[in-house]
């Protein structure tokens, strides 16, 4: 009924290897996003971890306008390395999946 069943099997390990290369490989992968007036930059990898913030001097004297600016720079950031992150994981667990009839859950 549905074939090789040890070959299915086979494919699903490589789907989920390909997937685990895939969260390494986006760990060296980095976004860097600057704020609106350029006074913030953060650095996030595609798995979302961040790895450097960036702050000009002159928004030290500011606390509310620092984290608007922040909070406005991370969230741009985390959305750029979530379709980052998304994409290259479907690819990933695509390109290994055996083709099982009704299950196309990667189109």
């Amino acid at each position: 009924m549905f074939g090789d069943m040890s070959g299915m099997m086979s494919k699903l390990k490589e789907a989920q290897q390909k997937v685990e290369e895939t969260k390494k490989r986006l760990n060296q992968v980095l976004i860097d996003e600057k704020s609106t007036n350029g006074k913030i930059q953060v650095t996030i990898s595609a798995n979302r971890e961040v790895k450097a913030i960036q702050i000009d001097a002159s928004l030290l004297h500011d606390a509310e306008e620092l984290e608007d600016y922040l909070i406005m720079t991370l969230n741009n950031a985390i959305k750029k390395a979530s379709d980052i992150n998304e994409q290259e994981l479907a690819v990933a667990a695509k390109s290994g999946m055996p083709n099982i009839p009704g299950m196309d859950v990667f189109k």
